[in-house]
C-alpha cells in the first residue's frame, strides 16, 4: 500500500468480530477470562485494550517498523524510552529539544543516575567524541524545536551502530508524512501524538514504534510496569486523526511556504527558522532525508520590536502552546514551551527573547496572511 493509503487501511482496520470499518472503542478495564492460566489475548486494561492496540499497530506500520506502543502522553513516551537504561548509563542528547524533555531529563532522570551530555547533532564530529565506554544511545530531534535544525539520521546511526549505541528519534515536527526514521537507521522513532498525528487539539498522547524485537519486549514491560498508557477513547480519536494525516499535511505545507515568503520579505523579520529555506544550513539534508519541509516556522523580530504586543495583537491566529493541530497556533518560546530551560542555557542554544513560533495550519491562506500583516502593523 502506499503511505496515504496505509493512514486508512493500515494497522487493524476493520473490527474482527463485527466488521465495523471503524474500530470500536472497548471500555473495559479487565476481560472474562474463560479458563484458569491459559494466558489470553486480553486480560487487563492496563496490560492491553483492543482499541489501543489497533493504534499501536497502524504506528508500527506507518513508521515502518513491526511494533508500537501508545501512551498517556508526548512525555509519557519519552519517559519510557529513557526508561530503557539504567543508573550509570550515558546519552548523548541534541543541544536543541523541547523544553519538557530539557525538564525530564535534568529534574528526574539524573536524579536516578543517567548521565547525560548535550551536543548540536548537526556537529557529526560532536557527537562522535562525545561517545564514551558507558554511552548506550543517542537521542535528537530533527526538525528541533524550535529552531528547527536539521540533523543528518543516517549519519548518526552510522555513528551510533559503530559504536553499539541506539539511535532514538523524536519525530513530532516532519510526522511519518514527511520522514521515517527507522528506513534511515534509527533504532526508535517516537512522537508527541497530540501534534499531527492528532490534527485536532483533541487529545494528548505518545507514541513510540521500533522494529527490534528486544526493544519491543523491553518497552512492552515498561509499558505495563510503569503504566502510562493511552486510554481507549484517546486511541479511538487518535485513529480517526491519522486517517486525514496526509490531506492534512498537504494544506498544512501548501499554506507554510506562502507564509515563508511573505515573512522572507518582510523588514521587521530579523530572521527565519524553516527547513524550506534554500538558505538555511540544514536545507540539504532536508531535501536528502524528509518528502516535505513541514509548517513550523520560527522567527525573529527585529531588536526593539516586542513579541509580546505582536502575538496579542492577532486575531485570527492563536496564542497558544502545542502545535500541529488544523488551527493556526503561535507561541513565544523563552515564555511558554521552553521556560523551564535557564536563559543563559536557552541563549547558547539559540533562542532568543525575540524568537516567536508558528504553526500553520489549514485555513485559507489569504486569511492567514491578514491576520499577520495587521499584526506586524501593530508593532
Amino acid at each position: 500500500m502506499k503511505f496515504n493509503t496505509k493512514l486508512i487501511h493500515g494497522g487493524i482496520s476493520e473490527d474482527q468480530t463485527t466488521g465495523a470499518v471503524s474500530i470500536p472503542v472497548y471500555r473495559t478495564s479487565t476481560f472474562h477470562q474463560h479458563k484458569l492460566g491459559a494466558e489470553p489475548k486480553w486480560e487487563y486494561g492496563r496490560t492491553g485494550n483492543p482499541t489501543r492496540h489497533s493504534l499501536e499497530q497502524l504506528i508500527a506500520e506507518i513508521e515502518g517498523g513491526k511494533y508500537g506502543f501508545a501512551f498517556a502522553s508526548g512525555s509519557a513516551a519519552i519517559h519510557a524510552v529513557f526508561s530503557l537504561f539504567s543508573s550509570g548509563d550515558h546519552i548523548i542528547v541534541g543541544n536543541d529539544v523541547y523544553g519538557g524533555t530539557f525538564r525530564l531529563i535534568n529534574k528526574v532522570l539524573k536524579r536516578f543516575g543517567l548521565e547525560f551530555t548535550v551536543v548540536d547533532t548537526r556537529d557529526l564530529k560532536a557527537v562522535e567524541t562525545a561517545i564514551r565506554e558507558n554511552t548506550k544511545a543517542i537521542y535528537l530531534e530533527t526538525p528541533t524545536n524550535p529552531l528547527l535544525k536539521i540533523s543528518d539520521i543516517s549519519e548518526i546511526a552510522r555513528i551510533a551502530h559503530v559504536h553499539n549505541l541506539k539511535t532514538i528519534v523524536d519525530n513530532t515536527f516532519a510526522t511519518p508524512y514527511n520522514q521515517n526514521p527507522l528506513a534511515l537507521g534509527a533504532d526508535i522513532v517516537l512522537h508527541s501524538a497530540t501534534k499531527y498525528l492528532g490534527g485536532h487539539s483533541d487529545v494528548v498522547a505518545g507514541l513510540v514504534a521500533t522494529a527490534d524485537k528486544k526493544i519491543a519486549d523491553e518497552l512492552f514491560f515498561l509499558q505495563n510496569s510503569i503504566g502510562s498508557v493511552l486510554g481507549p477513547d484517546d486511541s479511538w480519536l487518535l485513529m480517526r486523526g491519522i486517517k486525514t494525516l496526509g490531506v492534512r499535511m498537504r494544506v498544512h505545507q501548501e499554506n507554510a511556504q506562502i507564509i515563508f515568503d511573505y515573512l522572507k520579505n518582510n523588514a521587521k523579520v530579523g530572521k527565519i527558522y524553516y527547513p524550506g529555506n534554500p538558505d538555511g544550513e540544514g536545507y540539504e539534508i532536508a531535501k536528502k532525508q524528509m518528502n516535505g519541509f513541514g509548517a513550523i516556522i520560527s522567527f525573529e523580530l527585529k531588536d526593539g520590536l516586542d513579541p509580546k504586543n505582536f502575538v496579542e495583537n492577532l486575531k485570527l491566529i492563536d496564542l497558544a502552546e502545542s502545535l500541529g493541530g488544523i488551527e493556526s497556533l503561535i507561541e513565544v518560546p523563552v515564555v511558554m514551551t521552553h521556560s523551564a530551560i535557564p536563559r543563559d542555557i536557552r541563549l547558547k542554544n539559540g533562542i532568543r527573547d525575540e524568537l516567536i513560533r508558528l504553526s500553520v495550519g489549514v485555513e485559507d491562506s489569504e486569511d492567514l496572511l491578514d491576520d499577520l500583516k495587521q499584526a506586524f502593523a501593530s508593532i
